[in-house]
Protein backbone atom coordinates (compact mmCIF):
# COMPACT_ATOMS: atom_id res chain seq x y z
CA UNK A 1 0.00 0.00 0.00
CA UNK A 2 2.82 2.41 0.90
CA UNK A 3 4.45 1.76 -2.49
CA UNK A 4 1.20 2.56 -4.28
CA UNK A 5 0.84 5.81 -2.34
CA UNK A 6 4.40 6.86 -3.18
CA UNK A 7 3.83 6.06 -6.85
CA UNK A 8 0.66 8.14 -6.85
CA UNK A 9 2.52 11.07 -5.31
CA UNK A 10 5.25 10.90 -7.95
CA UNK A 11 2.71 10.82 -10.77
CA UNK A 12 0.94 13.80 -9.25
CA UNK A 13 4.00 16.08 -9.32
CA UNK A 14 3.42 19.18 -11.49
CA UNK A 15 4.87 19.19 -14.98
CA UNK A 16 6.74 22.44 -14.35
CA UNK A 17 8.84 21.09 -11.51
CA UNK A 18 12.59 21.65 -11.64
CA UNK A 19 14.26 18.81 -13.49
CA UNK A 20 17.82 17.88 -14.44
CA UNK A 21 18.08 15.52 -17.38
CA UNK A 22 21.26 13.45 -17.24
CA UNK A 23 20.44 10.63 -19.66
CA UNK A 24 22.60 11.96 -22.49
CA UNK A 25 24.41 8.82 -23.61
CA UNK A 26 21.50 6.96 -25.19
CA UNK A 27 20.57 9.65 -27.72
CA UNK A 28 24.06 10.17 -29.18
CA UNK A 29 24.58 13.72 -27.96
CA UNK A 30 27.54 13.04 -25.70
CA UNK A 31 29.80 11.70 -28.45
CA UNK A 32 29.37 14.90 -30.47
CA UNK A 33 31.35 16.86 -27.89
CA UNK A 34 34.65 15.33 -29.03
CA UNK A 35 34.16 15.66 -32.80
CA UNK A 36 37.21 17.28 -34.48
CA UNK A 37 35.28 20.00 -36.33
CA UNK A 38 34.51 21.87 -33.10
CA UNK A 39 36.38 25.13 -32.41
CA UNK A 40 38.67 24.65 -29.37
CA UNK A 41 37.48 27.87 -27.73
CA UNK A 42 33.91 26.58 -28.01
CA UNK A 43 34.85 23.22 -26.52
CA UNK A 44 36.34 25.06 -23.54
CA UNK A 45 32.86 26.40 -22.70
CA UNK A 46 31.20 22.99 -22.46
CA UNK A 47 31.69 22.92 -18.70
CA UNK A 48 29.65 26.11 -18.30
CA UNK A 49 27.02 25.42 -20.96
CA UNK A 50 26.32 21.69 -20.49
CA UNK A 51 25.23 21.21 -24.11
CA UNK A 52 24.50 17.49 -24.08
CA UNK A 53 22.45 17.71 -20.88
CA UNK A 54 20.64 20.82 -22.14
CA UNK A 55 19.66 19.28 -25.47
CA UNK A 56 18.58 16.11 -23.68
CA UNK A 57 16.41 18.16 -21.34
CA UNK A 58 14.75 19.71 -24.40
CA UNK A 59 14.30 16.13 -25.68
CA UNK A 60 15.98 16.81 -29.01
CA UNK A 61 15.93 13.62 -31.09
CA UNK A 62 17.98 12.87 -34.20
CA UNK A 63 14.88 12.44 -36.37
CA UNK A 64 13.39 15.86 -35.56
CA UNK A 65 13.13 19.16 -37.41
CA UNK A 66 14.87 21.65 -35.13
CA UNK A 67 15.24 25.40 -35.53
CA UNK A 68 17.85 27.41 -33.65
CA UNK A 69 17.21 31.14 -33.38
CA UNK A 70 20.22 33.38 -34.03
CA UNK A 71 23.04 30.83 -33.86
CA UNK A 72 25.61 33.65 -34.14
CA UNK A 73 29.03 31.99 -34.51
CA UNK A 74 27.50 28.52 -34.55
CA UNK A 75 28.32 27.29 -31.05
CA UNK A 76 25.31 24.98 -30.94
CA UNK A 77 25.39 24.49 -34.72
CA UNK A 78 28.53 22.41 -34.22
CA UNK A 79 26.40 19.92 -32.29
CA UNK A 80 22.94 20.23 -33.80
CA UNK A 81 23.93 20.06 -37.48
CA UNK A 82 25.74 16.70 -37.30
CA UNK A 83 23.23 15.28 -34.81
CA UNK A 84 20.30 15.99 -37.16
CA UNK A 85 22.13 15.59 -40.47
CA UNK A 86 21.14 12.05 -41.47
CA UNK A 87 17.62 11.65 -40.09
CA UNK A 88 16.36 15.09 -39.12
CA UNK A 89 16.53 18.72 -40.26
CA UNK A 90 18.51 21.60 -38.74
CA UNK A 91 17.37 25.17 -39.40
CA UNK A 92 20.01 27.79 -38.61
CA UNK A 93 17.74 30.82 -38.22
CA UNK A 94 20.20 33.67 -38.27
CA UNK A 95 19.99 37.42 -38.75
CA UNK A 96 17.96 38.45 -41.77
CA UNK A 97 20.15 39.69 -44.62
CA UNK A 98 17.19 41.23 -46.48
CA UNK A 99 15.53 43.26 -43.72
CA UNK A 100 16.26 46.98 -43.81
CA UNK A 101 16.78 47.17 -40.04
CA UNK A 102 19.57 44.55 -39.98
CA UNK A 103 22.90 46.32 -39.32
CA UNK A 104 25.93 45.44 -41.39
CA UNK A 105 27.78 43.76 -38.50
CA UNK A 106 24.96 41.25 -38.18
CA UNK A 107 25.00 40.61 -41.92
CA UNK A 108 28.74 40.02 -41.61
CA UNK A 109 28.05 37.39 -38.94
CA UNK A 110 25.71 35.58 -41.35
CA UNK A 111 28.45 35.55 -43.99
CA UNK A 112 30.90 34.18 -41.44
CA UNK A 113 28.48 31.44 -40.39
CA UNK A 114 27.83 30.49 -44.02
CA UNK A 115 31.59 30.30 -44.59
CA UNK A 116 31.89 28.01 -41.60
CA UNK A 117 29.19 25.74 -43.00
CA UNK A 118 30.82 25.69 -46.44
CA UNK A 119 34.20 24.78 -44.96
CA UNK A 120 32.79 21.58 -43.42
CA UNK A 121 30.27 20.15 -45.90
CA UNK A 122 30.37 16.73 -44.27
CA UNK A 123 28.89 18.40 -41.16
CA UNK A 124 26.70 21.23 -42.44
CA UNK A 125 25.66 20.33 -45.98
CA UNK A 126 22.10 19.54 -44.94
CA UNK A 127 21.61 22.62 -42.75
CA UNK A 128 18.91 25.04 -43.89
CA UNK A 129 19.79 28.70 -43.32
CA UNK A 130 16.92 31.16 -42.87
CA UNK A 131 16.64 34.65 -41.39
CA UNK A 132 14.62 36.41 -38.72
CA UNK A 133 13.87 40.10 -38.36
CA UNK A 134 10.66 41.47 -36.87
CA UNK A 135 8.53 42.65 -38.59
CA UNK A 136 10.17 42.29 -42.02
CA UNK A 137 11.25 38.64 -42.10
CA UNK A 138 9.36 36.39 -39.69
CA UNK A 139 8.84 33.10 -41.55
CA UNK A 140 11.67 31.18 -39.90
CA UNK A 141 10.42 27.83 -41.26
CA UNK A 142 7.21 26.59 -42.90
CA UNK A 143 4.27 27.04 -40.56
CA UNK A 144 3.80 24.10 -38.19
CA UNK A 145 6.89 22.26 -39.47
CA UNK A 146 9.30 22.24 -36.50
CA UNK A 147 9.45 19.77 -33.63
CA UNK A 148 11.74 22.00 -31.60
CA UNK A 149 12.72 25.66 -31.57
CA UNK A 150 15.74 26.50 -29.42
CA UNK A 151 17.21 29.82 -28.38
CA UNK A 152 20.30 30.41 -26.29
CA UNK A 153 20.98 33.75 -24.54
CA UNK A 154 19.06 35.89 -27.01
CA UNK A 155 15.92 37.20 -25.31
CA UNK A 156 17.62 40.25 -23.78
CA UNK A 157 18.60 41.32 -27.32
CA UNK A 158 15.00 41.04 -28.51
CA UNK A 159 13.82 43.05 -25.53
CA UNK A 160 16.39 45.76 -26.23
CA UNK A 161 15.24 45.91 -29.84
CA UNK A 162 11.58 46.11 -28.82
CA UNK A 163 10.47 43.05 -30.78
CA UNK A 164 10.53 40.17 -28.27
CA UNK A 165 6.79 39.59 -28.65
CA UNK A 166 7.16 39.28 -32.43
CA UNK A 167 9.94 36.69 -32.11
CA UNK A 168 7.88 34.55 -29.72
CA UNK A 169 4.96 34.72 -32.15
CA UNK A 170 7.20 33.61 -35.03
CA UNK A 171 8.56 30.69 -33.01
CA UNK A 172 5.05 29.62 -32.00
CA UNK A 173 3.88 29.74 -35.62
CA UNK A 174 6.77 27.59 -36.87
CA UNK A 175 6.29 24.84 -34.27
CA UNK A 176 4.01 21.85 -34.69
CA UNK A 177 1.23 21.41 -32.12
CA UNK A 178 2.93 19.57 -29.28
CA UNK A 179 6.29 21.02 -30.30
CA UNK A 180 8.76 22.30 -27.71
CA UNK A 181 10.37 25.71 -27.30
CA UNK A 182 13.65 25.44 -25.39
CA UNK A 183 15.04 28.59 -23.78
CA UNK A 184 18.37 29.29 -22.09
CA UNK A 185 18.79 32.86 -20.86
CA UNK A 186 20.81 34.89 -18.36
CA UNK A 187 18.66 34.96 -15.21
CA UNK A 188 17.71 38.06 -13.23
CA UNK A 189 15.70 38.20 -10.03
CA UNK A 190 11.95 38.44 -10.63
CA UNK A 191 11.97 41.88 -8.99
CA UNK A 192 14.32 43.31 -11.66
CA UNK A 193 12.84 46.16 -13.69
CA UNK A 194 12.45 45.93 -17.45
CA UNK A 195 14.97 48.74 -17.94
CA UNK A 196 17.55 46.97 -15.77
CA UNK A 197 16.99 43.72 -17.66
CA UNK A 198 17.70 45.44 -20.97
CA UNK A 199 20.75 47.22 -19.55
CA UNK A 200 22.30 44.24 -17.76
CA UNK A 201 21.41 41.41 -20.17
CA UNK A 202 19.86 39.44 -17.30
CA UNK A 203 16.14 38.65 -17.76
CA UNK A 204 13.75 37.39 -15.11
CA UNK A 205 12.09 34.01 -15.45
CA UNK A 206 8.79 35.80 -14.84
CA UNK A 207 9.31 37.97 -17.93
CA UNK A 208 10.31 35.04 -20.16
CA UNK A 209 7.29 33.05 -19.00
CA UNK A 210 5.05 36.07 -19.61
CA UNK A 211 6.36 36.48 -23.17
CA UNK A 212 5.95 32.78 -23.91
CA UNK A 213 2.46 32.60 -22.42
CA UNK A 214 1.38 35.67 -24.38
CA UNK A 215 2.42 33.91 -27.60
CA UNK A 216 0.42 30.78 -26.71
CA UNK A 217 3.03 28.58 -25.02
CA UNK A 218 2.60 26.63 -21.79
CA UNK A 219 5.51 26.13 -19.38
CA UNK A 220 6.27 22.42 -19.18
CA UNK A 221 9.44 22.17 -17.08
CA UNK A 222 12.42 24.00 -15.59
CA UNK A 223 15.99 22.83 -15.09
CA UNK A 224 18.95 24.09 -13.09
CA UNK A 225 21.45 22.56 -15.55
CA UNK A 226 22.88 25.97 -16.38
CA UNK A 227 22.65 27.61 -12.96
CA UNK A 228 25.67 29.35 -11.41
CA UNK A 229 25.34 30.28 -7.73
CA UNK A 230 28.59 32.32 -7.88
CA UNK A 231 27.00 34.90 -10.17
CA UNK A 232 25.88 37.93 -8.13
CA UNK A 233 24.48 39.63 -11.27
CA UNK A 234 25.57 43.12 -10.17
CA UNK A 235 28.54 43.60 -12.47
CA UNK A 236 29.74 46.95 -13.95
CA UNK A 237 29.12 45.87 -17.56
CA UNK A 238 26.21 43.58 -16.84
CA UNK A 239 26.41 40.00 -18.03
CA UNK A 240 29.16 41.00 -20.48
CA UNK A 241 31.50 41.54 -17.51
CA UNK A 242 31.74 37.77 -17.18
CA UNK A 243 33.36 35.31 -19.58
CA UNK A 244 33.38 34.83 -22.46
CA UNK A 245 32.99 38.61 -23.10
CA UNK A 246 35.12 39.98 -20.21
CA UNK A 247 34.31 43.58 -21.18
CA UNK A 248 36.55 45.00 -18.43
CA UNK A 249 39.63 43.47 -20.01
CA UNK A 250 42.31 42.85 -17.41
CA UNK A 251 40.45 44.64 -14.63
CA UNK A 252 39.64 41.98 -11.98
CA UNK A 253 39.94 39.39 -14.73
CA UNK A 254 40.82 36.55 -12.37
CA UNK A 255 37.82 37.38 -10.21
CA UNK A 256 35.38 37.21 -13.11
CA UNK A 257 36.98 34.08 -14.51
CA UNK A 258 36.50 32.48 -11.11
CA UNK A 259 32.79 33.32 -11.22
CA UNK A 260 32.52 31.79 -14.67
CA UNK A 261 29.69 32.26 -17.14
CA UNK A 262 26.37 33.71 -16.03
CA UNK A 263 23.63 32.11 -13.97
CA UNK A 264 21.07 30.89 -16.52
CA UNK A 265 17.50 29.69 -16.56
CA UNK A 266 16.67 26.66 -18.69
CA UNK A 267 12.97 26.53 -19.53
CA UNK A 268 10.91 24.16 -21.65
CA UNK A 269 7.60 25.31 -23.13
CA UNK A 270 5.07 23.39 -25.19
CA UNK A 271 2.80 24.56 -27.97
CA UNK A 272 -0.59 22.98 -27.12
Amino acid sequence: MRLLILLALVLALPACQTNTHSNVTNNGLQKLLTMPHRIPDYVARDGARHPAETLAFFDVQASMAVGEIWPSGGWYSELLAPFLRDHGVYYAIGFSTTAARTPQWRKNMVVKLNDKFAAHPHIYDQAIVTGLSVPDDVEIAPEGSLDRVLTFRNIHNWMKGGYAEGVFTAMHKALKPGGILGVVEHRAADSTSYADMVKSGYVSEREVIRLAKQAGFVLQAKSEINANSKDTKNHPKGVWTLPPSLRLGEERRAHYLNIGESDRMTLKFIKP
